[in-house]
C-alpha cells in the first residue's frame, strides 16, 4: 500500500540562494517580504530605486499557485466532465467513460503550473537589479531583523541575516494535522501532496468535512474513487448556512460513505491500506488518507516573539485594517493574519498593503464587509454576507426565500433536482443582507448579489432595474428576490 498511495510526484526543485554563516555582515533592505504568494505582488513600481528581499520557505509562488485554488479547480474542471459523461444518459445522450488517465490529468496541470513557479523565482533572482530572492526560512531575531536558514547546493545550512526598513508577514498557513495520525505513523497525505500521486487509489478515506474535503471528495469520486469521509461535526460545510449546509450533506450521503459525529480513535496500517477506529463505535478503511481537517496559519515558525509581534488566540498575526501589526513598519496579509483564508481576500489585502508601504500618508483600509466564497465541489456552492441566524442575531428584520434551481427554465434544461438559492433580507430597509447558493455555476451566479451589497443596491432595484437574461441561469437569483417579503408598492 505504501508504495501505491504514498508515491507522488516531487515539487519543481530550485538551487537554493548560497548563505553565509553565523556572523556575516547583516544585508540592510528597504523592504523584506516573507513569502512569495500574494506577498510577491507587493513588488511594484513604487520599489523601483528600493532593495527588497522576497523570502519563500516552501515552492515559489504560494499556496494558491502550487498547491491551492489553481491546481484543485484544474482538477474540478477534470471531475465535472467525467460527471457530465456519466449523467449524460438523462437527457437522451448514450456515452461511455473508457477509463482515466490519471497521469496525463495530473501532468497537464502542473506541467503548465510548475514552469510559472520557476518562471517566477527566475524574474525575481534576475529579472530586477533591486530585488533578492531567498529559499529558506525566516525567522525575527528583532522587531526589523530577520535570519533566514536554508541548505545551500551542498545541502549544509547557512543563515543570511537581513535588516530591513519595512517587513511584510505573508507567509500563509499549513495543513492540521490532527492526533491520533501525527502518532499513529500511518501514511497520509494533505491537500499539498496528493494531488501528485502517481496512481488513483480504488479507495479514499478523507478525513474532515470543510470545503477542501468537499473539493476532493467530488475530484476523486467522480474519477472513479471510492470516497468515504469522517466529520467530527454532525453536517458537512458547517461555515455555510445551516439550510445549504443540510441539503449538502444530504447530497454527500447520498454519494459518499459519510460518517458523521465520528473522530479517530486510533489508526492502523495494514497491507490492504489504512484502517481508523472511530468514535462512535465503527471503523473505515482505504487504500489513501488524505487529511482534510483545516489548515493553521505560519506564524509559530516566524519567531514572533523575538519582535514583539502579537496574535490571535487561533495564532493568526493581529493586524488592522491597514495591515498594520502591533510593531511599526511590519505588516501582514493573506492566511497569516485574515481569517477567511481566501485568495481573492490576500489579493485584495496585498493592494492595500502595497499602496501603504509607498504612500504612508494616504493610509487605505481594506473592506471586508461583503467578502463571498466558494466551494468547487458538486454541486457548486457560494455565499456572501450574512447567514439568516446571523441576521436574526443583529436585530434585523428577517426575510428569507429559497428557490429552486430547477424551477427556472436553464433548470429544467439540466433536469436540476438538488440546487437552491436562499437569499436573506430585511424586511424594513429592502436591502440584501445575504446570499447563499447550492447550484450548477454558484461561484459565477452569486456576482450580482455580491455587487448589489457591495453598491447598497436594494433588492427592489436589484431585482426590477435590470434585465435578467431569459433562459439563464442567473434567472434563479431574479426569482428569489421576487420572492422576498419587502415592500414591493410602486415597483413595476
Amino acid at each position: 500500500m505504501r508504495s501505491r498511495a504514498s508515491r507522488s510526484l516531487p515539487q519543481p526543485s530550485y538551487q537554493h540562494t548560497s548563505l553565509r554563516g553565523y556572523g556575516a555582515r547583516v544585508k540592510k533592505v528597504d523592504l523584506a517580504i516573507i513569502g512569495s504568494g500574494s506577498g510577491n505582488s507587493l513588488v511594484t513600481p513604487d520599489f523601483d530605486d528600493k532593495q527588497v528581499a522576497v523570502i519563500e520557505a516552501g515552492t515559489f509562488g504560494g499556496t494558491c499557485l502550487n498547491v491551492g485554488c489553481i491546481p484543485t479547480k484544474m482538477f474540478v474542471y477534470a471531475a465535472e466532465v467525467a460527471t457530465s459523461i456519466r449523467e449524460s444518459a438523462r437527457f437522451g445522450v448514450d456515452s461511455r467513460m473508457e477509463g482515466v488517465r490519471w497521469r496525463d490529468i495530473r501532468d497537464r496541470i502542473f506541467g503548465r503550473i510548475d514552469p510559472i513557479s520557476a518562471g517566477g523565482l527566475e524574474y525575481r533572482r534576475s529579472g530586477s537589479a533591486n530585488t533578492t530572492a531567498y529559499l529558506g526560512e525566516a525567522r525575527f531575531t528583532g522587531p526589523h531583523q530577520l535570519a533566514i536558514t536554508s541548505p545551500d547546493t551542498t545541502g549544509t545550512t547557512g543563515t543570511e541575516e537581513l535588516e530591513a526598513d519595512q517587513i511584510v508577514i505573508a507567509s500563509g498557513s499549513r495543513p492540521v494535522i490532527p492526533e491520533p495520525i501525527t502518532t499513529s505513523g500511518v501514511p497520509f497525505h494533505t491537500s499539498d501532496t496528493v494531488m501528485r500521486i502517481d496512481d488513483l487509489p480504488e479507495t479514499m478515506i478523507i478525513l474532515g468535512g470543510g470545503f477542501i474535503a468537499a473539493e476532493f471528495a467530488h475530484i476523486f469520486s467522480a474519477l472513479g474513487v471510492d470516497v468515504t469521509i469522517i466529520t467530527r461535526g454532525p453536517a458537512m460545510l458547517r461555515a455555510e448556512d445551516a439550510d445549504i449546509s443540510a441539503a449538502f450533506t444530504r447530497q454527500a450521503a447520498s454519494r459518499w460513505r459519510l460518517h458523521p459525529n465520528a473522530e479517530v480513535s486510533s489508526a492502523v496500517e495494514h497491507p490492504e491500506g489504512i484502517q481508523l477506529h472511530l468514535t462512535d463505535g465503527t471503523s473505515a478503511s482505504a487504500q489513501l488518507l488524505l487529511v482534510a481537517t483545516g489548515r493553521t496559519p505560519n506564524s509559530d515558525r516566524l519567531d514572533l516573539h523575538q519582535a514583539g509581534i502579537e496574535t490571535h488566540e487561533d495564532n493568526r498575526v493581529r493586524a488592522d485594517p491597514y495591515g498594520r501589526t502591533t510593531v511599526d513598519g511590519v505588516w501582514a496579509l493573506g492566511d497569516i493574519s485574515s481569517a477567511h483564508q481566501l485568495k481573492h481576500v490576500a489579493n485584495a489585502e496585498a493592494r492595500i498593503v502595497a499602496h501603504n508601504l509607498a504612500h504612508p500618508e494616504d493610509l487605505r483600509a481594506v473592506d471586508e464587509r461583503y467578502v463571498p466564497s466558494a466551494v468547487f465541489t458538486h454541486p457548486q456552492i457560494a455565499s456572501v454576507g450574512l447567514q439568516e441566524d446571523e441576521a436574526r442575531e443583529s436585530g434585523y428584520d428577517v426575510t428569507t426565500k429559497i428557490q429552486d434551481f430547477g424551477d427556472v427554465a436553464y433548470g429544467w434544461a439540466m433536469e436540476d433536482q438538488t440546487g437552491i438559492v436562499k437569499l436573506v433580507a430585511d424586511r424594513a430597509s429592502g436591502r440584501l443582507l445575504g446570499a447563499h447558493l447550492m447550484c450548477p455555476d454558484a461561484s459565477t451566479i452569486v456576482q450580482p448579489a455580491i455587487q448589489a451589497m457591495q453598491n447598497d443596491l436594494s433588492v427592489q432595484d436589484m431585482a426590477r432595474g435590470q434585465f435578467w437574461i431569459h433562459p439563464a441561469k442567473p434567472e434563479v437569483l431574479e426569482n428569489a428576490l421576487l420572492g422576498l417579503d419587502v415592500d414591493w408598492t410602486g415597483v413595476v
